[in-house]
């Protein structure tokens, strides 16, 4: 069974992040010239990646709406109901008219779909590592949960793959002109096989277990019971916790989308080198992440959620410098060196992450906790990160402002670990608080 629900969750996180990653590629390739054409290409870029962060703004609200059903009713319904959602949106991104058919209506539909993308993510990443972190055993919990965090980096595989493929075969005029469409529409097929597997497993036990001692505590009282809502109950017992998780991802996070989003506008408007360039390294570095992802989680199990997590941050604050030394040489393959190291140490934060924010909450508000937590720092952290990137490049003309920006948010995530307890081989039945 455990096996069964890493696949449907692996699949489902795959799919909801190929069209959340699709849509950061094309903000860096195409919508800064077909939804906000400029003169200069570095304000393009401004604007289309501040659609780009808008889609951050509403994963909180995602995240308070399905965290808030999701403990109330189940996490498996609210995991189908996210992929529908992501991939309605994103199939819609592929046949919307540009700035050049319609005007100003083409960014704002653009905008109104980033929004519902947004939302459907910001629900997605907790049910889908709560419903795997439930059914494991606490023994390889870190390793287990590790699986849909893996989605991550096969989302942005393939995402990265499809625009590598069609920019190699087509020609650039004929990219922009409906090229980029072809990627938005695939996620059709993607969503089809993503809810046929996630359809067939079954609820959390834990849950379900939850769910009926709060059902045999009403027929005793001859009454329902009125609970508060999960977020009013975190937010009195376990607001320590969430700030916990908000500071563990900042360093996660920024370096992530500077990684894997940023590192386009820098190879291209930055170096004048080719899109293939950057997407080919991004291609071979997510690929080697994907391997990574469930080895930290793994070493987690061993070690502990808080010495590999700082691994991870402490060498993505020291190897930051070296990311951009690297691209600076313009050599192709010190591009793919900088950008597979730089997301080998990312790993070391984001394969023992889902255990670690699982283990935080007890069951009647993990998936609000977890996701609130977890999307809340993302506002901050990965949805201005290429914003704040790219308004340093253009401000200083070098990459030191942005490697200072990465340090920065390092240190926050190394604070926040290190005011956490371990957390390893916590049990997860229903209980108000873990240790923290």
């Amino acid at each position: 069974m455990i096996k069964k629900v890493v696949g449907a969750s692996l699949i489902g996180t795959t799919v909801e992040w190929y069209d959340f990653f699709l849509y950061g590629s094309a903000a860096a390739l195409v919508f800064n010239k077909l939804f906000f054409p400029t003169a200069d290409p570095l304000n393009g870029t401004l604007l289309a990646f501040t659609t780009y962060a808008i889609g951050f703004l509403a994963r909180p609200l995602g995240g308070l709406v399905f965290g808030h059903f999701g403990d109330r009713l189940g996490r498996k319904k609210l995991l189908v109901l996210s992929l529908l959602l992501m991939g309605g949106a994103t199939m819609l991104m592929g046949v919307l008219p540009t700035y050049a058919s319609v005007g100003v209506l083409a960014p704002l539909l653009l905008t109104f779909l980033r929004l519902v993308q947004g939302f459907a993510l910001g629900g997605e990443w907790g049910g889908a590592v709560l419903i795997v972190s439930e059914h494991g055993d606490a023994a390889r919990r870190g390793f287990w949960a590790s699986w849909p965090q893996a989605g991550v980096p096969c989302g942005n595989l393939l995402a990265t793959g499809v625009l590598a493929v069609l920019a190699a075969v087509q020609s650039d005029a004929d990219f922009l002109a409906w090229g980029w469409r072809i990627p938005f529409l695939l996620s059709g097929v993607l969503v089809v096989i993503g809810l046929w597997i996630r359809l067939s497993v079954s609820e959390s036990p834990i849950f379900l277990a939850a769910q009926e001692k709060r059902d045999k505590a009403a027929l005793l009282e001859k009454a329902a019971v009125q609970e508060k809502a999960p977020i009013f109950e975190l937010l009195r017992h376990n607001w320590r916790e969430v700030l916990i998780a908000m500071g563990a991802r900042f360093a996660e996070n920024v370096s992530y989308y500077v990684i894997t989003a940023f590192i386009l506008v820098y190879v291209v408007t930055g170096l004048g080198l080719s899109k293939s360039v950057g997407l080919n390294a991004v291609l071979i570095a997510s690929a080697v992440h994907l391997v990574a992802i469930p080895v930290w989680g793994h070493l987690s199990d061993r070690f502990g959620r808080r010495s590999i997590y700082l691994v991870g941050a402490v060498g993505m604050g020291l190897w930051i410098f070296a990311f951009f030394a690297l691209l600076d040489t313009k050599d192709p393959v010190l591009i793919t060196v900088a950008t597979t190291v730089g997301l080998v140490l990312h790993g070391a934060m984001y394969g023992p992450q889902a255990a670690f924010f699982s283990e935080l909450f007890g069951t009647r508000v993990r998936y609000s906790g977890a996701s609130i937590g977890y999307q809340l720092a993302s506002i901050a952290a990965g949805a201005l990160a290429p914003l704040i990137a790219t308004a340093l490049l253009k401000a200083y003309g070098s990459s030191f402002a942005i490697s200072v920006y990465v340090i920065i948010t390092c240190v926050i995530t190394v604070v926040a670990v290190l005011l956490a307890r371990e957390t390893r081989g916590a049990d997860l039945e229903d209980r108000d608080r873990v240790g923290v």
